[in-house]
């Protein structure tokens, strides 16, 4: 839990519950749920949930660096291709490390000034659709894609807001951040390292939804549309 001294907000951020997308496939990859509580005036949403994988957090620090000019950017863990260690044991120091750069960040007034990191903390929208909200180019502003994200998502933030106490004690019942054994076992040990960063360069390659020209996805995830099927099973249910 950070406290900004003077202003009496606190932020809470915690990255947690790596899962494995692509599961068994040649592009596998691992990624991370970041939860944020907040009563920062910074922030347009107070609690909010989304997840991203490490080659988005490089594409951030990136972006963080080259707006904040000579103000120092806090560093990401390591990609290097080569771990002495479990899969488990890479992925919880890799979580780890993004927690911690994620805790620098929004204690730094600089850094939290930008909106491309306020879109990738509670927003899911992809890096191409983040690069042309802030530009402009996207069908809504950086407030009200941020606005509309929250608005779609509130079970789960909701579901999320009852583990804050939790997670702001620090908790370590309450991180979930490991994954499950069996998931493990039919992981390949280079798969999240070597197949991920070796496209470190270029984020948006991965498959992404497609969208007209000038139409941009408000978020590129199913949150919205797991809400949905879960309100269409519960009118079943009681139809």
């Amino acid at each position: 839990m950070l406290e900004h001294q003077g202003q009496e907000e606190l932020t809470t951020v915690r990255v947690q519950d790596p899962r494995i997308q692509n599961e068994g496939s040649w592009n596998s990859y691992v990624d991370y749920k970041i939860f944020l509580h907040t009563n920062s005036k910074a922030f347009t949403a107070k609690t909010s949930c989304v997840r991203r994988r490490y080659r988005e957090f490089v594409w951030l620090k990136k972006r963080l660096q080259k707006n904040a000019g000579l103000v120092p950017v806090p560093e990401l863990p390591g990609k290097s291709t080569f771990f002495a260690g479990s899969n488990d044991e890479f992925i919880e120091k890799r979580r780890q490390g993004l927690q911690q750069f994620l805790e620098k960040v929004v204690q730094n007034v600089v850094l939290l000034s930008d909106s491309q990191l306020h879109l990738f903390l509670q927003t899911q929208l992809s890096i191409r659709e983040i690069e042309a909200c802030v530009q402009g180019q996207g069908p809504l502003s950086v407030t009200d894609a941020i606005l509309q994200y929250a608005m779609s998502n509130c079970g789960w933030v909701q579901e999320e807001n009852n583990q804050s106490a939790m997670l702001a004690r620090g908790d370590a019942s309450g991180r979930g951040s490991h994954l499950s054994k069996p998931s493990l076992e039919v992981f390949p040990h280079w798969s999240d390292i070597s197949m991920e960063d070796s496209q470190l360069e270029s984020p948006d390659s991965e498959e992404e939804e497609t969208h007209p020209a000038g139409q941009l996805s408000v978020y590129s995830t199913s949150s919205a549309d797991l809400v949905k099927d879960q309100r269409e099973q519960e009118e079943k249910g009681t139809g």
